[in-house]
């Protein structure tokens, strides 16, 4: 990453994060729940996060997509440069604590590869790019994940992973500094849509 693109991503995560906390609201999770398409991706195991600072709730959503029969995942950290291993997780099971004040299943749940990727994010554009916070954590994760699954490893029901992007709609943004390793969103998940990015 050149000095500039870097300088450029610190500026736009300062103001994402200053947006983010402006929009917060505990109504924002139940409205995810409405907007998520269930029936597209039925059948599927959804990779989801436990929320940090001001990040949208997801865990409503989660309890309501294991009610109608999802298998569930939750991200645990690794050391920095690897990356996430998820592992199942049933809603209201114990779980330990993680880095940056996460939550994580425990080392003796069995790891998973989910289809449906849930990623948060502090800003999004409507051509799929996304702000994150900087480890490339989702980017290497991601890649990973798409390079298992298109060599046909741990396949499981889909031949794709569908990266959804989690956050208020209120975070988008026109433009946002994008370096190659930025893993592109599949679509977006807000608490006033849902949008599948070509």
């Amino acid at each position: 990453m050149t000095l500039n693109l870097d300088m450029e991503k610190s500026r736009a995560r300062l103001q994402a994060k200053k947006v983010r906390a402006e929009v917060h609201k505990p109504s924002g999770a139940i409205d995810l729940i409405a907007q998520f398409p269930a029936l597209d991706f039925r059948g599927l195991t959804i990779g989801g996060f436990w929320p940090i600072q001001s990040e949208i709730d997801v865990r409503p959503l989660m309890e309501a997509l294991e009610a109608q029969g999802f298998s569930l995942s939750l991200p645990c950290t690794p050391r920095p440069g690897k990356p996430l291993t998820f592992r199942t997780w049933h809603y209201g099971e114990a779980l330990k604590k993680g880095p940056h004040n996460t939550r994580e299943p425990f080392a003796d749940k069995p790891e998973v590869f989910p289809d449906v990727v849930l990623v948060p994010l502090l800003a999004f554009t409507d051509r799929g790019d996304r702000l994150g916070y900087g480890g490339g954590f989702y980017d290497r994760t991601l890649a990973r994940l798409r390079d298992l699954k298109a060599n046909g490893l741990n396949a499981g029901k889909n031949s794709t992973v569908f990266a959804c992007g989690v956050a208020y709609a209120a975070q988008k943004a026109e433009h946002l500094p994008i370096g190659p390793y930025d893993a592109p969103l599949s679509g977006m998940l807000t608490d006033r849509y849902f949008r599948k990015f070509s």
